[in-house]
């Protein structure tokens, strides 16, 4: 097990799951035309997944953020724990025999991604003692949750951990609604963030089932929906500049939610910020932003 500054501090946000790498290969369209080969820019590898997106977005707009998760002993966990210390964002890390997860983006001319996802599953206990990370979590301003398969056992210890008036939320990406893998999530969690690419019009009555959570729907340039209510709609924001890679998006809207609710603001007004976060982030050539990604406000 590994760290990487000064873990045990209280932060404003405890990421718990989701470092990996990214292969990002620019493609000429989506979906690729029928072919046997493309010649494309150069294919690059950099830290990526949920959990990094979230924690490198939060720590651009100015939290004090730690992840935990695990990383394999290889060249990919590397090139994560590398980014990590760049970006000053702190990490208690534990090896995984199976490799660091990985995906692989495929972007299009106008920032558009399809992402293929390996998630190189845990195998085992989880790789950390429910009391270590219960004592993280009481001291963490915010808690939230990537999908992770090791997390899952330690689900009710962070729970009963969580200090009155501390959110914990998660993100089901393109959950919907029935798959049972992503319960457990749902149970311990105040706010659920969800993608809206699966759900269609069926958003409304998901978030119905899901109450008392705040439900947040992203729908990338469309915008979000808030619920409990009637969907109250969050515009999109425009990004200011061109596009270079939608990538993360929806990792830096879940983090400018985060930073918003942090600062005391409703949640209304919260999503709004979150949605210009999230539109400044398509502005950049991967997750390591730079300090000060969106001024407060």
């Amino acid at each position: 097990m590994s760290g990487n500054g000064s873990v045990g501090a209280v932060v404003d946000l405890l990421v718990l799951g989701g470092l990996g790498v990214d292969v990002r290969v620019r493609v000429p369209a989506l979906p690729l035309p029928a072919a046997d080969s493309h010649t494309v820019e150069p294919i690059e590898l950099r830290i990526g997944n949920t959990g990094a997106g979230v924690a490198l977005a939060a720590r651009a707009l100015g939290l004090r953020v730690l992840v935990v998760d695990t990383l394999g002993a290889d060249p990919a966990g590397e090139l994560v724990r590398a980014a990590l210390t760049r970006a000053d964002v702190q990490a208690l890390l534990a090896e995984h025999r199976g490799g660091t997860r990985r995906s692989v983006n495929l972007v299009d001319p106008g920032g558009r991604r399809t992402s293929l996802y390996d998630p190189r599953p845990w195998q085992g206990a989880p790789p950390f003692p429910a009391t270590e990370v219960a004592a993280l979590v009481r001291d963490a301003r915010h808690v939230h949750l990537s999908i992770m398969d090791w997390a899952v056992p330690l689900l009710p210890a962070v729970r009963a951990a969580i200090p009155a008036g501390v959110a914990l939320s998660t993100d089901l990406h393109d959950w919907d609604g029935e798959n049972a893998y992503h319960q457990p999530f749902v149970e311990v969690a105040d706010v659920v963030l969800l993608s809206g690419v699966r759900l269609g019009d069926r958003a409304a009555s998901l978030a119905g089932t899901l109450a008392p959570r705040t439900v947040v729907v992203t729908r990338g340039a469309d915008g979000a929906e808030l619920y409990p209510g009637d969907g109250t709609a969050v515009p999109p924001a425009a990004p200011g500049k061109p596009v270079v890679d939608s990538n993360g998006a929806g990792d830096a809207f879940a983090a400018g939610l985060i930073a918003g609710r942090l600062r005391g603001e409703p949640l209304e007004r919260a999503a709004r910020y979150a949605a210009r976060v999230a539109a400044a982030a398509c502005t950049h050539d991967g997750m390591e932003y730079p300090p000060g990604l969106l001024p407060t406000g």
